[in-house]
């Protein structure tokens, strides 16, 4: 099979650069990388912070792992395999959006420290924030929005991140939110704090 980048492959230069693109929407670009187990929250605070970034005049976009999986990663399955591919493409789609002059936000489960270390490479380093939404195992599982965890403890899910998959805890994210202790609001309070906008 041919591979995907031969070397008649060539970088094609632009002459409209990201930082031209940063300067017409006034503000940097950059990736808020949200990583937690299911349930931690990451759907629910990711939304609310687009909202309040939207209604703040910043340009944004949220990537969400159930919607992507509906369209440019409905081919994954949820082995090793197919979570670690996952991720490159998304990592990929960021950073086309970064290079676009708009904030992208992405809400994955993102399971290994490798990946995610893969994906924060693709960036310069004030680009990348890893936000951790910490919240225990005992605690997603109560909440379950979607039954998945009751499926994976009946062995109806495999590879299901924390029960039978591991998650790799990030050593040092930018922003870590117990998500347990708070709510939504206070949350994405607590975030934008941290940005550098």
């Amino acid at each position: 099979m041919e591979k995907a980048a031969e070397n008649n492959v060539v970088w094609h230069p632009y002459t409209i650069t990201k930082e031209h693109r940063q300067k017409l929407n006034q503000h940097k670009s950059f990736v808020l990388w949200f990583t937690g187990l299911s349930a931690s929250g990451k759907s629910s605070i990711s939304n609310a912070l687009e909202c309040k970034l939207h209604e703040m005049g910043y340009h944004t976009y949220l990537l969400d792992g159930d919607n992507v999986r509906q369209g440019l990663c409905k081919d994954l399955g949820f082995t090793e395999e197919g979570r670690r591919e996952n991720i490159r493409r998304i990592a990929e789609v960021a950073k086309l959006f970064v290079d676009a002059g708009i904030i992208v936000i992405t809400a994955f489960i993102s399971p290994y420290k490798e990946d995610r270390e893969r994906a924060r490479k693709l960036f310069e380093p004030e680009e990348f924030i890893e936000v951790y939404l910490d919240c225990p195992l005992h605690e997603c599982e109560k909440r379950d929005p979607k039954g998945l965890y009751k499926k994976a403890r009946s062995g109806k899910i495999q590879n299901f991140t924390g029960i039978s998959a591991p998650y790799e805890v990030p050593e040092e994210p930018e922003v870590t939110v117990q998500t347990h202790e708070q709510g939504i609001e206070k949350s994405v309070d607590e975030i934008i704090s941290s940005l550098d906008i």
